[in-house]
């Protein structure tokens, strides 16, 4: 798929061609909702919390005898059924939200989100975007320049940009993520997606730029468990503290 290539004034520079594999796959809708479920899920703090019967004050005494009143038999006017009593089964301040989702789920929505917004040509690419200085000016002038106006932008960089970040941050329509942090949710809750140009390399691998890949040890200096060997003189400190153990369970064993 070709798009313009844009410059940061606005005016279009050749094309860019966007990968098919995740710019113009089969958009999947359940896989996308599942995403943005279990993103919403893990945003929420889990911290509301009411009182039991035991943790509200005053109750100790029996409010009156066990029979003979005619009344119903009550133990404590901090009972639920009473008023200003505790709340019975409510939440408990360390409740857990979290719905655990693969990662291949997390690529097919992200893929399937970025397809949909190719597909209604709401992908922009800028060829590059920095600021000399931090100024909301700026970026209103790089905004109307791309004719986005007020609409809802999801900005995508390849690296940090302070001055970048800083320009937009007063505008509430406009959200920044580096590339690395590119997620199904912001995609779609915003109306255009722009991206630097050398974002488009790093989209779905959760690198960019200014991030070294991170290494893999090599299988030779893994454990049958799979975890990294430890050093070699503590591997020796060990073997000797077995033979140690050994030699001393078959001294008392022959004494």
């Amino acid at each position: 798929m070709n798009i313009d290539l844009h410059t940061s004034d606005g005016t279009t520079n050749g094309t860019v061609d966007l990968d098919d594999a995740l710019f113009d796959a089969q958009v999947n809708v359940p896989a996308m909702h599942q995403v943005v479920v279990a993103q919403l899920a893990a945003a929420r703090s889990g911290t509301s919390k009411t009182k039991s019967r035991g943790e509200v004050r005053g109750g100790g005494r029996k409010p009156w005898r066990q029979k003979g009143t005619g009344r119903a038999r009550q133990g404590s006017i901090r009972s639920p059924q009473w008023s200003g009593g505790g709340i019975a089964h409510g939440p408990s301040g360390e409740q857990n939200y979290t719905k655990r989702v693969s990662k291949s789920l997390k690529r097919v929505a992200l893929r399937s989100a970025l397809s949909d917004r190719a597909r209604s040509g709401d992908i922009r690419v800028v060829a590059d975007l920095t600021f000399d200085a931090p100024k909301t000016k700026d970026a209103i002038a790089f905004l109307d320049a791309m004719d986005l106006g007020r609409r809802r932008v999801l900005l995508v960089l390849a690296t940090r940009e302070e001055a970048v970040a800083r320009s937009f941050r007063n505008l509430d329509h406009v959200h920044i993520l580096t590339v690395d942090q590119l997620n199904t949710y912001d995609v779609l809750v915003s109306d255009v997606v722009v991206f630097q140009q050398a974002a488009l390399d790093h989209v779905g691998k959760g690198t960019r730029d200014d991030l070294e890949p991170k290494g893999k040890v090599p299988s030779s200096k893994l454990t049958r468990a799979g975890r990294p060997q430890p050093p070699r003189d503590q591997r020796k400190t060990k073997r000797k503290g077995r033979d140690r153990n050994a030699a001393g369970a078959a001294q008392g064993a022959s004494s």
